[in-house]
């Protein structure tokens, strides 16, 4: 009885990642390294040496408040995309499941985990593409000379729609999902590898094995999901026009600035990988532990 009691199902998964989503939010609120992350990634070839350069520019010419422009999207978006994510990562594990009811994720080799987790990334493009759409544009329009200024994210995204309806605020889709399929691959398999590493036999839940586990499991996203990250953030941030798509934002970046330049911002994304994601599984577990006690 007790051990199915703690069983995650649906309802348990998606309102489990929901408190993770709080608790990243929190600890690791996206700004102001994403917003650095991203104007180094869409700035002018030279314009920044590195993250303290361009820390001391934004801070020089558009004071501290530019560290947390576009912060209200991720904000609001944030929890119901990690609710999502954990939904859609217990879906996934379900159709591995398929045919096989007996099984448990405990049975679940490394390359599930990454199907699982794969699955997890294409579901959440749906939120996350136009909430980064939007958060992009609030994040450079400080750079774009002689684009529209908005005052917030309700205006941007309402500016965004008028000028291009929905295919306007979901522009960069196919780089969002080349970046989170992959990504999110990667996030659950470190996760599950390194939470099964350390994690003693019987506990229920490990404090130090969640948190280290869900920091690794930033790291690791972040290390291979900068390039299409880079191009996400040059696609969403462009006037319309200026690139045909993910392949030729790729190209024109490497031609006019070499291979570097899809790997800006790496150094702003990892140093808030680790304890945002550490507190949001934390969260997730924490949550989790309630629930199963509450039902």
């Amino acid at each position: 009885m007790g051990e199915k009691k703690r069983e995650v199902d649906q309802t348990k998964a998606f309102l489990g990642g929901g408190c993770g989503g709080i608790a990243n939010v929190l600890v690791g609120q996206e700004s102001p390294f994403d917003t650095l992350k991203v104007r180094m990634q869409t700035a002018a070839p030279g314009q920044y040496s590195g993250m303290a350069d361009c820390f001391r520019k934004t801070i020089a010419k558009d004071g501290l408040r530019a560290l947390y422009r576009g912060v209200s999207a991720p904000l609001i978006g944030v929890t119901p995309m990690w609710a999502l994510s954990f939904w859609s990562y217990d879906l996934g594990q379900r159709i591995v499941f398929a045919g096989t009811p007996s099984r448990k994720s405990k049975d679940m080799n490394m390359l599930e985990f990454a199907f699982a987790g794969g699955f997890s990334g294409f579901v959440t493009t749906i939120i996350a593409t136009p909430m980064e759409r939007v958060k992009v544009i609030l994040q450079t329009q400080d750079q774009v000379k002689g684009g529209v200024k908005y005052k917030g994210m309700v205006d941007a995204g309402v500016g965004v729609f008028k000028e291009g309806g929905l295919g306007g605020l979901y522009r960069g889709t196919i780089a969002t999902m080349a970046r989170d399929i992959p990504g999110s691959a990667a996030y659950f398999v470190a996760y599950e590898f390194f939470y099964r590493l350390l994690k003693k036999e019987g506990q229920n839940i490990s404090v130090g094995a969640t948190l280290f586990a869900g920091g690794m499991s930033g790291v690791a996203m972040w290390s291979i999901a900068i390039p299409p990250d880079v191009i996400k953030s040059r696609i969403q941030a462009a006037p319309p026009g200026t690139y045909k798509g993910f392949i030729d934002c790729g190209l024109k970046m490497v031609r006019a600035e070499g291979p570097s330049a899809l790997f800006k911002g790496l150094g702003p994304a990892l140093l808030r990988a680790f304890p945002a994601n550490a507190a949001g599984f934390m969260g997730r577990a924490a949550g989790l532990e309630v629930m199963h006690q509450v039902w």
